[in-house]
């Protein structure tokens, strides 16, 4: 189906050319699902852009063979390409929020794909639009087409833009981190549709992530990249289970394993990233008494929105987003909150900051009573105590500043430091504090990868001196060994300091490696709650059942031993 032969891709600049790929072997057979693994910049989707022929300017094919079945990818022209791209060559991106076109109707958007490629009536299009709905899986399909994209769930829309990949019948379809952004048991879903469309319909399937655990459960071959090169191809089993290549390896050791506890993260290429002890940062967040452990309590708490009005004679009903919710984090502990997408988890962190009201309920933290977000200015102590590390690192860095402005904002803002070049010290040390280098303050964000971008981040927050600390998916964009680096430097400064933390993710493999207690949400109720091990080991609910059976793992024969602890 698909022959990519010693391809590589360059991108020229003053500096010269940058090798993005470099003589990169891959096949892949019709209803063949083929896994393209490795870490960020790796060239995964490089290949894949290469493939459909969408590379960004000024990026050039140097070299090598693109073929799709019998016709040569390199020799098209640009309007046999534009034919080649929907109707054989379909794809698949990380983001269906941005996938879809907001201002236009699910109808809308799968007929003008469906009579851009083919010569049907309207009322044909509407039919196939229909039907392919209802093969993905989506419910009462005849009167779901008519909403718009903000009217799905992540999944729900994910499962529209495979919909909008497969209406022209392609050949292959080449999926960029299509399960990224979605829960376990949306992921589930999704996974198990390309896997149906995959031997129903004999679609090649180029199946580009960052998740082994993926790989090891959907993928017929794999091929890992590392720095633009194959490391290594060939059969998941033979692969994952008898890596060759070191890399390979390592990466699997960085899976986080969910069915006994680590003591740390092997990360490929670990250079002594975690935390400088004895540096001025260290003493300072030390002497700003960042070691008194403060716990958090949460009593009832219940969350209402408005709902949509369906009447003008009757009042909208609310939506109620979060139902009695109570819980406690221990001073000095991590409580891992997880459950799938629209549970509750980021508006419980919202409440919490005070970017929210709760409806009622009450929230201490420590012994003090929080006061409703409204009452909570700039200047309320709880602005400072509380600070939060968000999911997307490339969104929560204001791109305009140089790291010297972001990172000492906090040390003005709160009056730590009077003096402007001793901020910029603490700031220059907090970077050596969180693994980074001190002349990373004269940058700006673009300069940096996900993984130095959360660290940043990171730094960020421990600069306002807080006592509680929310991690809301702070891995989730980031790839398996970047995700290792990350979370092996929380666990470092949660032991250093006594931080207290409230650590919200849909993985349930990394919550078990970073949380002491741990709480099941779904529909804004909390489903379980207890220790990490008895919540794992002896789940109670059957919602959590549910979620630990639905995680993808790596099978025990192919996981590593050698970083239990």
């Amino acid at each position: 189906m698909l022959t990519i032969k010693d391809l590589s891709v360059k991108f020229p600049s003053r500096f010269g050319d940058f090798t993005a790929i470099e003589d990169v072997d891959m096949t892949i057979k019709p209803g063949e699902i083929h896994g393209l693994v490795g870490e960020s910049g790796a060239g995964k989707s490089t290949v894949g852009a290469a493939v459909i022929g969408l590379l960004s300017s000024p990026g050039y094919i140097a070299n090598g063979e693109l073929s799709l079945g019998n016709t040569n990818l390199r020799t098209l022209t640009p309007d046999q390409a534009h034919d080649i791209r929907g109707d054989r060559i379909s794809m698949i991106f990380q983001d269906p929020q941005t996938s879809l076109n907001p201002l236009m109707t699910i109808e809308d958007q799968l007929i003008e794909t469906i009579q851009a490629h083919s010569d049907v009536s309207y009322a044909d299009a509407l039919k196939r639009a229909v039907d392919l709905l209802e093969e993905i899986g989506i419910k009462d399909a005849a009167r779901r087409i008519k909403a718009y994209p903000h009217q799905f769930s992540g999944g729900m829309r994910q499962r529209v833009v495979i919909a909008l990949a497969i209406c022209t019948d392609p050949e292959l379809i080449i999926a960029d981190e299509p399960t990224t952004a979605l829960d376990v048991a949306v992921q589930s879903q999704v996974l198990d549709l390309i896997r149906r469309l995959a031997k129903d319909r004999q679609i090649a399937f180029m199946l580009i992530t960052h998740d082994i655990g993926v790989i090891a459960q959907i993928a017929d071959r794999v091929t890992v990249m590392r720095k633009g090169r194959v490391m290594e191809t060939g059969e998941t089993a033979q692969v994952l289970g008898a890596p060759e290549h070191p890399y390979t390896r390592a990466l699997m050791d960085a899976v986080p394993p969910l069915d006994h506890r680590i003591k740390r993260f092997r990360v490929p290429d670990e250079d002594g990233k975690g935390p400088v002890t004895g540096n001025a940062a260290e003493k300072w967040l030390l002497e700003g008494q960042q070691h008194a452990l403060t716990g958090l309590t949460l009593t009832d708490i219940c969350m209402r929105f408005r709902g949509p009005r369906t009447s003008l004679w009757r009042k909208p009903e609310p939506f109620v987003a979060l139902n009695d919710v109570s819980l406690e984090v221990r001073p000095g502990s991590i409580l891992g909150l997880v459950g799938e997408s629209g549970s509750g988890k980021s508006t419980l962190a919202k409440a919490i900051t005070g970017l929210i009201t709760p409806s009622s309920g009450i929230m201490k933290l420590g012994d003090d009573i929080l006061p409703d977000g409204k009452a909570r200015g700039r200047k309320h102590p709880s602005r400072q105590l509380i600070q939060m590390v968000f999911q997307d690192p490339y969104s929560s860095l204001n791109s305009r500043h140089r790291i010297r402005d972001i990172l000492t904002e906090p040390l003005w803002f709160y009056g730590f430091v009077p003096d402007a070049r001793e901020r910029e010290k603490l700031a220059a040390a907090m970077l050596e504090l969180v693994g980074m280098q001190p002349d990373a303050i004269d940058k700006y964000p673009h300069q940096f990868s996900g993984g130095q971008r959360q660290r940043i981040a990171v730094a960020r927050a421990l600069l306002a001196r807080p006592r509680f600390l929310i991690c809301d998916e702070p891995t989730s964009a980031l790839d398996v060994s970047i995700q290792a680096e990350i979370l092996n430097l929380l666990k470092d400064l949660q032991a250093m300091f006594g931080l207290t933390i409230l650590f919200i993710s849909h993985n349930l493999a990394v919550v078990r490696q970073m949380a002491d207690d741990t709480a099941v949400l779904r529909n804004g109720r909390i489903e379980e709650i207890g220790s990490t091990d008895s919540v794992f080991e002896r789940p109670s609910a059957d919602y959590t059942q549910n979620l630990l059976a639905l995680t993808p793992v790596l099978p025990k024969a192919w996981q590593s031993t050698a970083v239990a602890g």
